[in-house]
């Protein structure tokens, strides 16, 4: 392991230790997070079809009024108006807007599974680790799964996997935070 890599994690472990009971309290609610989802999939894939919706329009609106007042042009009036259209469309027919976030979910948990699984290597010799790469390695599972099953998967996929997947990162957390309390309480005893 070359020397900057060992200042990163030497790093990243000293602020776990410090932060060893916020990162316990964030791990359960994460999990928890996780549990709530995986129990009430469709409401959760309906409810973020709609937030992201709002989303765009709020942000449509914004910029409708940056361009109006900074005379950006015709481009960015249309940009702000299709922003606000798209965001209209999302929460008026949240059940198409969850088909098209459930392939970007696809995506993201391939993604994300990726750079997870390269984080558990790079604190490998830290306990838990492997729960860090048993959640990237899920995450990367997830995002084919979804992406092998669309259509079909659309209404209950996202937030069937939005919940197992923060019920996992939950756990990692969680593992991390007790290994660090406990690491704090060794050095404690040695002292």
């Amino acid at each position: 392991m070359s020397q900057e890599i060992k200042t990163i994690n030497s790093a990243f472990l000293n602020e776990v230790k410090k932060n060893s009971g916020l990162t316990i309290a964030v791990g359960v609610i994460v999990l928890l997070m996780g549990i709530l989802a995986m129990g009430s999939p469709f409401i959760v894939g309906v409810s973020l079809a709609v937030a992201v919706g709002f989303l765009l329009i709020i942000g449509g609106v914004g910029q409708l009024v940056f361009a109006l007042k900074a005379r950006a042009g015709l481009f960015s009036i249309i940009m702000a108006i299709l922003t606000v259209l798209a965001g209209g469309y999302m929460v008026s027919n949240p059940g198409v807007a969850l088909a098209t976030m459930t392939m970007v979910l696809a995506i993201y948990l391939v993604v994300s599974g990726v750079f997870e699984s390269i984080i558990a290597f790079q604190v490998k010799p830290m306990k838990g680790w492997g729960w860090a790469l048993f959640s990237g390695a899920v995450s990367v599972l997830l995002g084919a799964m979804i992406w092998r099953q669309f259509p079909v998967s659309g209404i209950w996929t996202v937030g069937t996997l939005i919940g197992i997947k923060l019920f996992f990162s939950g756990w990692t957390v969680l593992i991390f935070g007790l290994t660090a309390r406990s690491a704090v309480k060794e050095l404690d005893l040695a002292v």
